[in-house]
């Protein structure tokens, strides 16, 4: 824009401009006032050049690739009103000059990467009305010169490092409408002077540090429209005049210790769209109010202590999509007025004391796409029309009381069905016939329950299926080769049924490769173990050496899933609640399985449990096992195998588990590294093993006992003289800690070339440690308790 033959303004926001501000004409265009350079592709730094534009009134950078400092020589343009420069690359500290820019009304810098301390001088921007610093790295104390900005109507300072207390100072911020804070490390209580602040619309806390009870005086912010303060430690009850705050759509407490009951007087919130209470330690009865939010759209009261029934009055909440109700004590039959919520998508009813029967009016409720009452206790069968809820994605009624056949309509639902959890009920008769192709089934899981008859052909239709847990029924069959056209799937769990015969070779070269569980325990498979299968489990070949974090089986979100499992190691049973991507596990036990343990068990290097237990294998353990790098659990008992136990083995030293008792096993028992923790259970059965822990010796390498005081081993010094010696040593070396005890004994033992001392040091360092463990041990219960 040119005004008098001057240019004034300079838009050219959004051309897709690429370069520097080092080619802006600062020199030649002293009388801009307006520059909007924003949403382009400008790089590098600003250049101290920017104070020349003196006359400047109005400057946006915004959403660029600007990086650097920002200029000290920005304070000089004394005529600034706003300053948007947020969504760049800054770093460095924000410039204490800033505080000369007096009219400035805006100064957003938000998502950048800017450090330090907020400057102290920020409060001689008296005309400040908006200040965004939100999603940087700034850090120090909450500056309680912010109280000061008495004009300011949003403050942004989320997502940073700040910590200290919310100072009680911006209570004078009466014109204040916007406060965010989340995300910092802020601690302390929340003063009661925000209460004073009546025009504030938005007041977000969360994920800080905050300890204490929420302050009753925010009942007083009648205006008050978002409330989040989940996410910190704050105790005490609910007050009951957060009821007051009439125009409240979004209401978050969730994730802190906040006790007592829910206030009736959250009835009144009418505007309420969210009500966040969970992972708290509310008790009593859900109040009948709550039924009264005609407005609901969204409602979490799960993983509390609450009591007592569902509310009848929920049915009057005709626009409520997502109910989150599991995790707490309710009890009584589900209410029918549920059925009047045509609205609902997801429900989560699970962890309960639920009893009853599902509704059969659920079919009404024609949008359903989520439906979770697993471990609850209801009764009766299955209604057959949950199979026209064309919409239901998850189906979760596992750990219930359900009897009767399951209805086979559910073959028919693979069109929208994913996940279908029946599990640990009294379901009995056959598996649904009629899973179709396209079938969009990613997870079944009907383990323990009284299944019976033939796996069905049509799974193989299931082309998505990752999880299938069909373990602890009476299927009747032989190994099902026909699961090689399920490319995807991931976990297997076949155990305690009926199963039979070999395993045959395996021909087609992708079946079972994303395999990382395979659970065929507890059945009757005959013959050798499969080669072809070990060769097939690429999942199981390879070490992500990526991850960073960890990731679960199955999909993140609200409305989606984790899947679970039941698996066997350390020798004990466990459900896991979530399946780690790192988690690999091979379990066969409990079968007929002959032979030799195949050598290519070596190359699965990613297991951490494997179980061949209670077979009739035969042979050596291969010395292949030592590339088990990461296995935890190891369990080969109760077969005939024979040879020794390979030294190798002595490398897996994040083994923690170790079970080769009641076979052939001879010879030595390897030592070191975490062998040296395996207890006498770990080896019993086998009468030819010798060493540390079954006996006391291994070979002729320990001395043997006796009388005659001439008795020299290995032809040196006696028996008698040597223990003198070495009890010497121990003790010389007692006053300064074990390692330097055990060091002259090892320099008197190489020095004097007895090499069968070793095993008198061994046993001794592992009867020290296991002493410490115990009193570590002891010590950790009696701490927790």
């Amino acid at each position: 824009m040119c005004l008098n033959g001057k240019v004034s303004k300079l838009d050219i926001q959004g051309a897709r401009v690429i370069g520097t501000l080092y080619d802006f004409p600062f020199s030649t265009l002293p009388f801009l006032e307006y520059v909007d350079l924003s949403v382009n592709n400008l790089s590098g730094t600003i250049p101290p050049e920017i104070g020349n534009l003196t006359n400047l009134v109005y400057l946006d950078l915004h959403t660029n690739m600007i990086s650097g400092t920002i200029p000290s020589q920005i304070g000089s343009l004394a005529k600034l009103q706003n300053i948007y420069i947020y969504d760049n690359l800054l770093n460095g500290s924000i410039p204490t000059s800033l505080s000369n820019l007096t009219n400035l009304s805006i100064l957003s810098l938000y998502q950048n990467n800017l450090s330090g301390l907020i400057p102290i001088e920020i409060d001689y921007l008296r005309s400040l009305t908006s200040l965004d610093l939100g999603t940087n790295s700034l850090n120090g104390f909450f500056p309680t010169s912010l109280g000061n900005l008495i004009n300011l109507s949003s403050l942004f300072l989320n997502e940073n490092h700040l910590f200290g207390s919310i100072p009680a100072s911006l209570g004078n911020l009466t014109s204040l409408s916007i406060m965010y804070l989340y995300q910092n490390n802020i601690y302390g209580t929340i003063p009661e002077d925000i209460g004073y602040l009546r025009s504030l619309s938005q007041l977000v806390l969360a994920k800080n540090s905050l300890s204490g009870a929420i302050p009753a005086s925010l009942g007083n912010l009648t205006g008050l429209f978002i409330l989040y303060l989940s996410q910190n430690n704050l105790f005490g009850s609910i007050p009951e005049e957060i009821g007051y705050l009439r125009t409240l759509s979004y209401l978050d407490f969730s994730t802190n210790f906040l006790s007592g009951s829910i206030p009736t007087s959250l009835g009144n919130l009418n505007e309420l769209y969210l009500l966040s209470l969970y992972a708290n330690n509310l008790s009593g009865s859900i109040p009948s109010e709550l039924g009264n939010i005609g407005r609901l759209v969204t409602m979490f009261l799960n993983i509390n202590q609450l009591i007592g029934s569902i509310p009848d009055s929920f049915g009057n909440l005709r626009n409520l999509q997502w109910m989150y109700l599991h995790n707490n004590n309710l009890t009584e039959k589900i209410p029918s007025s549920f059925c009047n919520l045509m609205k609902l998508e997801v429900v989560y009813l699970g962890r309960n004391n639920l009893r009853g029967e599902i509704l059969q009016c659920l079919v009404n409720i024609s949008g359903l796409e989520v439906l979770k009452i697993e471990d609850n206790s209801l009764g009766e069968d299955i209604p057959s029309s949950i199979c026209n809820l064309t919409l239901l994605r998850i189906l979760d009624l596992g750990r219930n009381n359900l009897k009767e056949a399951i209805p086979q309509c559910f073959g028919n639902m693979g069109g929208h069905l994913e996940v279908l959890h029946i599990h640990q009920n009294n379901l009995y008769g056959t598996l649904p016939e009629t899973f179709s192709n396209g079938s969009v089934l990613r997870s079944l899981d009907l383990h323990d329950n009284e299944l019976e008859g033939k796996l069905p052909r049509s799974l193989a239709n299931c082309k998505n299926l990752e999880i299938l847990g069909l373990g602890d029924n009476h299927f009747n069959d032989t190994f099902p080769i026909w699961f090689e056209t399920l490319p995807n799937l991931k976990v297997l769990s076949l155990r305690s049924n009926k199963l039979h015969g070999p395993i045959r070779a395996l021909s087609n070269e992708n079946m079972f490769s994303e395999i990382q569980i395979i659970d065929l325990s507890y059945n009757a498979f005959t013959g050798n173990l499969s080669t072809s299968l070990f060769q097939k489990l690429k999942a199981m070949r390879t070490i992500d050496q990526t991850a960073k974090v960890p990731t679960y089986l199955g999909k993140s979100g609200e409305r989606d899933y984790n899947d679970s499992v039941t698996v066997s190691t350390k020798g004990m049973e466990y459900e896991l609640d979530r399946i780690s991507t790192l988690f690999k596990t091979i379990d066969l036990s409990s079968n007929k399985f002959e032979g030799h343990i195949p050598s290519s068990l070596g190359d699965l290097i990613a297991l951490r449990v494997l179980n061949l237990s209670h077979n009739r294998l035969q042979g050596n353990i291969p010395s292949s096992l030592e590339s088990l790098s990461l296995v935890e659990s190891l369990d080969l008992s109760f077969n005939q195998l024979s040879g020794e136990i390979p030294q190798q083995l002595v490398g897996l030293t994040f083994l923690l588990f170790l079970n080769l008792s009641h076979n052939h096993l001879q010879g030595c028992i390897p030592q070191g590294h975490q062998f040296a923790t395996f207890e006498n259970n770990s080896y019993e059965g086998n009468d030819g093993l010798q060493g540390f822990p079954v006996s006391k010796g291994c070979g002729g390498i320990w001395p043997p006992e006796t009388n005659n005081a001439d008795y020299e081993p290995d032809g040196e010094e006696s028996n008698s003289e040597f223990m003198n010696d070495f009890w010497k040593a121990t003790l010389m070396g007692y006053g300064s800690g074990l390692c330097i005890g055990l060091s002259i004994i090892y320099f008197m033992m190489s020095t004097g070339n007895l090499k069968w001392l070793a095993r008198i040091i061994e046993g001794l360092e592992y009867k020290i440690i296991m002493r410490q463990r115990k009193g570590t041990k002891k010590f950790r219960y009696t701490s927790e308790f």
